[in-house]
């Protein structure tokens, strides 16, 4: 079906109309007469062979027919705004939308996203933290760097990095421990994942003491509160450089024990673009970079 040719400053102008109500006013935003906005809108009503606003004493009024035009209109005018938008600096911006589980992010991601926006000037990338529940079709990412084992259903994972678990915990305190089963009479700050001091004593030789500790639900905050002296956090060290260097936190032990590793996934049915190939070639030459 051919579609019709309506005149583009025709459109503009009832879809400012529609808003305003008034033609005075989207004369005024679109830097022309009433006069010229009110002949716009008759030249559109005459190509559709509808009328779109009734006229009323005090403004305007849509009818039905305007009514189911303005949302459509509304929409293709901001994706067209958002695309030129993209060519601000004389060049094409592509947005890429990656989703990352908060440890790494802090741990890992934002020290070396410069590297990656420098490299990569086309790109506006947008990042979004999650607690590793992520959603990739429903919150419209490219990618999500998640923690686990790599087996999700329906999507791609690549391996990035193993997180080996360690007690870490504030310099006052590691001076109380001298061996692991000094462990036992402090304060074990726990995750959601219950096992995990129960399998880092078991590597230890330990017994496993009564564990009673608050349980958080993010590494960065089990971290925040092992740095103030409220325990001992398990966590993964490589992913703490920074706190380690500063002497935020210590590693009292070198023991660790394994727990699993980050992945970039993208589902399956995700077409990859310039800018997905760009980050994943990226990411994956940082990380080889650091072994």
């Amino acid at each position: 079906m051919a579609r019709p040719q309506l005149p583009l400053n025709a459109l503009r102008a009832f879809e400012a109309s529609a808003r305003h109500l008034s033609f005075t006013r989207a004369g005024l935003e679109l830097c022309v007469s009433q006069a010229a906005v009110s002949q716009q809108i008759r030249t559109l009503e005459a190509r559709l062979g509808v009328t779109l606003f009734r006229r009323l004493p005090r403004g305007l009024a849509l009818t039905d027919e305007g009514a189911a035009l303005v949302p459509v209109l509304m929409d293709a005018f901001e994706r067209i705004g958002a695309t030129l938008d993209r060519f601000a600096d004389g060049r094409y911006h592509e947005v890429l939308t990656v989703g990352v589980v908060g440890t790494f992010a802090t741990g890992w991601l934002l020290p070396r996203l410069p590297a990656f926006t420098a490299a990569n000037p086309a790109v506006d990338l947008r990042i979004l933290t999650n607690n590793n529940r992520v959603d990739l079709a429903g919150e419209g990412l490219d990618f999500a760097i998640r923690f686990g084992d790599g087996s999700w259903h329906g999507v791609e994972a690549v391996p990035l990095l193993d997180a080996p678990l360690t007690p870490l915990c504030a310099p006052a305190l590691a001076q109380r421990l001298s061996a692991p089963a000094d462990l036992a009479r402090e304060v074990l700050l726990r995750s959601y994942r219950v096992e995990e001091w129960q399998r880092w004593f078991a590597l230890a030789g330990v017994p496993c003491p009564a564990i009673r500790g608050p349980v958080f639900d993010s590494s960065p905050t089990i971290a925040a509160a092992a740095a103030m002296g409220a325990g001992v956090a398990l966590l993964p060290a490589r992913l703490f450089g920074h706190d380690l260097a500063t002497d935020r936190l210590v590693r009292p032990f070198a023991i660790e024990v394994p727990a699993g590793r980050y992945w970039l996934t993208r589902l399956h049915s995700r077409p990859e673009t310039a800018a997905m190939q760009s980050f994943r070639h990226w990411i994956a030459a940082a990380v080889h970079a650091d072994d």
